[in-house]
């Protein structure tokens, strides 16, 4: 039962109050709890178009006990009574400071929300009581193999941060709030990473994780539980694609040192021109030139020394 539909319904009628019919289903909407799982008597609210706090089956006005539950807890008490003080070994309870007690009398959530921390107190045979930690808690996603949306096969896992922020939701609105946002978080991390390409995968890996938190945080808010934080731990490709991407990469590498030597190559070609030029331009630049190489392999202490003749010099043996 949600509240906005009832309070819309008020429109229908002429003076703005609530017919009887009407009055009869507002009185049944569910109770509202707050962070620490205490009951409030204000209205369920909408926040960012969400709702926050709905106990499943819990009634916000009084009813009646039968007679049947009356006898009961008149029982309760006597038997306490009457086994006292060896009965406060059975109905004192002690909580920690993180967790938690969510009481049912008879099979009813009791007023005032989840008990703690501290001691409280439990009637025989008439309450029952589950414990709900409020520390983070983390778990493990198992590898998913998906299909990404350039059908490639890749298996990923993630790691889930979240914590409970209602006890009372927790334990009212479903059966294994730990279970439920584990498998939860399976098939969410498939979802995701099934509208992703590879190359999205790989490099925008907080978006995703972010994707996903915010997919998780709005699927368990009505289970009371609070998703800090979601983190795609490793991405295993197969190994066909992995040699794959190996060659290309290679290859890549390959043609990029071919286009850095390429480009060595023009700009010493144009170094070269230019020193030709200047040389050309005075001979005598030429001789020290030559100088200045005979000093060098002098300097390395070479056997042979290779001496240049100038192609003048065979100028007269061709006219003859």
């Amino acid at each position: 039962v949600y509240a906005k539909p009832v309070a819309d319904l008020a429109s229908l009628t002429t003076d703005g109050s609530l017919s009887p019919a009407i009055s009869g289903i507002r009185s049944r909407i569910s109770k509202v709890y707050d962070r620490n799982g205490n009951m409030s008597s204000e209205t369920p609210r909408y926040n960012d178009g969400k709702y926050h706090g709905e106990i499943i089956g819990a009634d916000n006005s009084p009813q009646e006990n039968g007679c049947c539950a009356i006898i009961l807890t008149v029982l309760s008490y006597i038997l306490v009574i009457m086994f006292f003080p060896v009965s406060l070994c059975a109905t004192i309870k002690v909580v920690q400071e993180y967790e938690r007690a969510v009481i049912f009398r008879l099979g009813r959530l009791l007023p005032g929300g989840a008990k703690g921390p501290g001691i409280f107190f439990v009637m025989p045979c008439i309450e029952e009581y589950s414990k709900v930690d409020l520390r983070t808690v983390s778990f493990d996603v198992p590898p998913q193999e998906v299909l990404t949306r350039d059908s490639v096969t890749v298996s990923v896992d993630a790691v889930v941060y979240y914590r409970i922020c209602s006890p009372t939701v927790s334990v009212a609105n479903v059966e294994n709030a730990a279970n439920s946002t584990q498998l939860l978080a399976q098939t969410t991390l498939r979802n995701v990473l099934g509208t992703q390409n590879l190359s999205e995968i790989l490099s925008n890996r907080e978006h995703i994780s972010e994707q996903m938190q915010n997919a998780l945080d709005d699927a368990t808010d009505k289970w009371g539980i609070k998703v800090e934080r979601v983190e795609v731990k490793d991405v295993r490709l197969p190994t066909q694609l992995q040699r794959a991407m190996a060659a290309e990469a290679e290859a890549a590498r390959d043609a990029r040192a071919k286009v850095i030597a390429a480009e060595g190559e023009q700009k010493a070609s144009v170094a070269l021109k230019a020193a030709a030029d200047v040389i050309g331009g005075s001979p005598a630049a030429l001789q020290l030139r030559y100088l200045q190489t005979l000093n060098s392999i002098s300097a390395e202490k070479n056997s042979t020394i290779i001496f240049p003749v100038p192609i003048e010099l065979m100028y007269g043996f061709m006219k003859k």
